[in-house]
């Protein structure tokens, strides 16, 4: 389509407008600007920081044979995709580690919540 901006130029054209939906990890990660030599601006997402893990309000689970994050995630939470919120609350670089051994303890974030991606 002749005239069309591409997405990322939109999004800047738009108040408050974030290139993450509400559920992502990523959705309150701020958006920074690197402009190059030649004047084009770039939009990356700055560092994520987790808060500590003791200051998160959280609850015991002990893993299931056969449980996944994604799938712990669809219980808790309703929507498989926030696995993150689970990887978070644990003190694990894979995400798979947390339930890759059954008989593991593991901390689930409150359900109620709400989104903390920070």
């Amino acid at each position: 389509m002749a005239g069309t901006e591409p997405y990322e130029n939109a999004l800047g054209a738009i108040p408050g407008a974030h290139p993450y939906p509400r559920t992502s990890r990523y959705h309150d990660a701020e958006i920074g600007v690197h402009r190059q030599d030649d004047g084009t601006e770039v939009r990356y997402t700055k560092r994520r920081l987790l808060p500590p893990l003791d200051q998160q309000e959280t609850q015991d689970h002990t893993v299931g044979s056969g449980e996944r994050p994604d799938l712990l995630a669809q219980h808790h939470f309703g929507d498989p995709a926030q696995w993150w919120r689970i990887a978070d609350a644990n003190p694990v670089l894979d995400p798979r580690e947390l339930t890759d051994e059954a008989g593991r303890t593991i901390a689930l974030p409150e359900a109620g919540g709400g989104h903390r991606g920070v």
